[in-house]
């Protein structure tokens, strides 16, 4: 399941005709929303179940650009820049917070990557920094674990993803854009090669430009028109405790747990060395794709046989648009919380910080992560479909870079100068 969300309301009528229909109301799809009316452009988000119902909602909240590769930096950046705008952007308090992040290491080859890490960010203007064990004692205090060191980064910060995403729609809605829930985009038309409308459940909408925004059922409604999108599921699971005092309002990223303070006192927590990993029927077409990421991860997945591969069979792959497409069948992929693996997160946190012992865990949820090969997004303009952009395979960066990701894309879309350079999000690189 996943944390309540804050509710907005939605239109029950769908548009005749827009400019830029977006297929997707995650944050990115939001944003782009958001960018695009802002800058008087029509647009309608089209969501085949409930706004932020996804890994919008189901994440750490995280806002980091600390650990991410060189390339994606510059996008992190300009998030950091749209996350401090948001409250004057949508008029409310999002649970932005700058209070920096917080990488510790246990081991000495662990402390070599954050300083390779560290060598391979300069000259990108960040205020990163390596820490001595002594300094993460002071910074983060109460720790009894013996850290080989770690690296800092305090413009780094978090936001709530329970309202993040609800406060962009309702801004969004605010300044002309439609949103329609529980109505699933089935296909794309084209007129002489280009976009001319999207079919949806309810009807056909008109649009000189899409903005497909669909997280990690991208991959499969890119292959409905022929076009392979490598992709594959991973489950982050997280949880948020009961309030506690002691351990500061930094996040730390350790080994195996992370955690960040949450608005109500307590914590919301991961485990950083366990993710679950459905197996599909993908995994067996483009599995040797992620050869080189699996050296890297392979102690960290859990793999889950059996139920996520029968839905995943009884899943259409192709249908035409006056069929009832896959995202009718499963408007919401709502995997189930771990509780073994939240406890063992919580207990690897308590032996580091004692603090935790007098936590309990108020609520858990797990969400599905869209995982590229090289684990950064596409966000692209596809030469074979003119008038189709694509913002998807966030990789687990979505909610922090959401923002950045979804301006971009509106700003490819509609032929604008682009925010950064997209060359890194490059379809073809894959």
């Amino acid at each position: 399941m996943a944390p309540k969300i804050t509710p907005i309301t939605t239109s029950d009528t769908l548009p005749k005709q827009t400019a830029v229909a977006i297929i997707g109301g995650g944050i990115v799809g939001l944003s782009a929303a958001l960018t695009l009316a802002e800058r008087g452009i029509p647009a309608v988000v089209l969501e085949k179940g409930h706004i932020a119902a996804e890994q919008s909602s189901r994440n750490l909240g995280w806002v980091r650009k600390t650990s991410r590769a060189a390339a994606d930096i510059p996008l992190a950046q300009q998030a950091d820049r749209l996350w401090a705008e948001m409250p004057q952007r949508t008029g409310q308090d999002v649970g932005y917070r700058q209070n920096g992040i917080m990488f510790v290491a246990g081991s000495d080859k662990e402390m070599e990557m954050y300083r390779g890490w560290h060598e391979s960010v300069q000259g990108l203007d960040l205020d990163s920094r390596l820490l001595s064990s002594s300094e993460i004692d002071r910074m983060v205090p109460g720790g009894t674990a013996t850290w080989k060191g770690g690296v800092y980064t305090p413009s780094d910060g978090y936001a709530e993803p329970t309202r993040a995403s609800s406060a962009i729609a309702k801004a969004a809605q605010g300044k002309g854009v439609t949103i329609v829930e529980n109505c699933a985009v089935r296909t794309i038309e084209t007129k002489a090669g280009c976009v001319s409308s999207v079919i949806t459940e309810r009807g056909e909408i008109a649009c000189d430009q899409v903005i497909l925004a669909g997280g990690l059922w991208s991959r499969r409604f890119l292959g409905n028109m022929g076009i392979a999108l490598p992709v594959l599921p991973l489950i982050c699971y997280a949880f948020r405790t009961t309030p506690i005092e002691g351990a500061g309002e930094i996040a730390v990223g350790g080994p195996d747990f992370s955690f960040r303070r949450h608005e109500s006192g307590g914590y919301v927590i991961t485990h950083r060395a366990a993710l679950g990993s459905p197996f599909v029927l993908d995994h067996a077409l483009i599995g040797m794709k992620y050869l080189s990421t699996l050296k890297h991860t392979a102690g960290m997945i859990r793999p889950i046989l059996g139920k996520p591969l029968i839905d995943d069979l009884k899943l259409p792959r192709r249908w035409k648009s006056s069929s009832v497409s896959p995202f009718e069948r499963a408007r919401v992929m709502d995997p189930p919380a771990s509780d073994k693996i939240n406890a063992e997160a919580l207990n690897n946190i308590r032996k580091a910080w004692p603090a935790f012992e007098q936590a309990e865990i108020a609520e858990s949820w797990a969400g599905t992560m869209d995982i590229t090969p090289d684990n950064n997004p596409v966000i692209d303009r596809l030469a074979t479909v003119p008038g189709l952009t694509i913002a998807t395979g966030m990789s687990g960066h979505g909610f922090g870079t959401g923002p950045a990701a979804g301006r971009l894309a509106a700003e490819l879309a509609t032929g604008e100068v682009p925010c950064v350079d997209p060359s890194p999000y490059r379809f073809a690189r894959l």
